[in-house]
């Protein structure tokens, strides 16, 4: 546990300095998980010391959040499903710390769920917790919020939420669903306009400034009339098909002559 106890501290201060040392982050996690693993704390089994119990939980937490930081979701995936052992299994225990971190992470995991559609998955998680924790702990009550907008079709409240997120990791998630957001407006631009002025494409957009525009415009091939102050959209050719008249009047004359015979 000795060595153990030097990789953890070196890894909070990583953690804690501003800003945090990302890499210095990854390289001591991989080393801790190995530590936690060889010591019976990874996945806890039996008799285990609550002081030894608690280190284990903030490094598998620390390690939740340089995920965020990081923008890898698989490994804040990975992360949460082994934080489920002291979040739900240990919380019966007596006498064993909640953890301060315990629903910012949980948060952050339910606005994960949004992002990827999975709205059943968003609810059944929902649904595992307490009632008040839903309605008052604002770790929850951001991405409850998010989820009405979003079925609500209220995208700037969404947009919105970004300054209201009540930890720095949340943007990255709520970034992550105006990109998805944009993506659904832009496919009804195209079908709906053959042009739309730049401004206005900007602000149903939520665009700040005409650089971001003209990046997501590049990205899907629309052209950019600055002269005009324009955005062109392509439009594809209206497929053509030809409908065979005479073959279906053909056959509703036989279905017509067959029913007569019925009769």
């Amino acid at each position: 546990m000795a060595n153990l106890k030097t990789l953890y501290e070196n890894l909070q201060r990583a953690f804690y300095a501003r800003p945090s040392e990302l890499k210095t982050c990854v390289e001591l996690l991989a080393q801790l998980k190995l530590g936690l693993i060889e010591a019976g704390l990874l996945i806890p089994q039996g008799n285990v010391n609550f002081g030894d119990l608690v280190v284990a939980r903030d490094i598998l937490e620390i390690g939740a959040l340089v995920s965020i930081r990081s923008k890898d979701i698989p490994s804040f995936d990975r992360y949460f499903s082994q934080l489920q052992t002291f979040y739900i299994d240990y919380r019966t225990i007596p006498n064993f710390p909640p953890s301060k971190r315990e629903y910012p992470i949980r948060g952050l995991n339910l606005i994960r769920l949004l992002t990827q559609n999975r709205i059943a998955d968003f609810h059944t998680t929902l649904e595992s917790l307490p009632a008040d924790v839903i309605a008052e702990n604002p770790y929850i009550r951001h991405p409850v919020s998010l989820e009405r907008w979003l079925m609500e079709g209220s995208y700037s409240k969404v947009w919105n939420a970004r300054e209201e997120a009540p930890a720095e990791e949340y943007k990255f998630f709520i970034d992550s669903l105006m990109g998805t957001i944009r993506n659904e407006i832009a496919s009804c631009e195209e079908a709906a306009y053959e042009s739309l002025p730049l401004k206005d494409a900007a602000t149903l957009l939520f665009f700040t400034n005409q650089t971001e525009l003209t990046r997501f415009a590049q990205e899907r091939n629309w052209q950019l009339d600055l002269s005009a102050g324009l955005i062109r959209f392509a439009h594809k050719g209206e497929e053509k098909t030809e409908i065979p008249k005479q073959r279906l009047i053909a056959a509703s004359l036989l279905y017509a002559r067959e029913l007569e015979q019925i009769v």
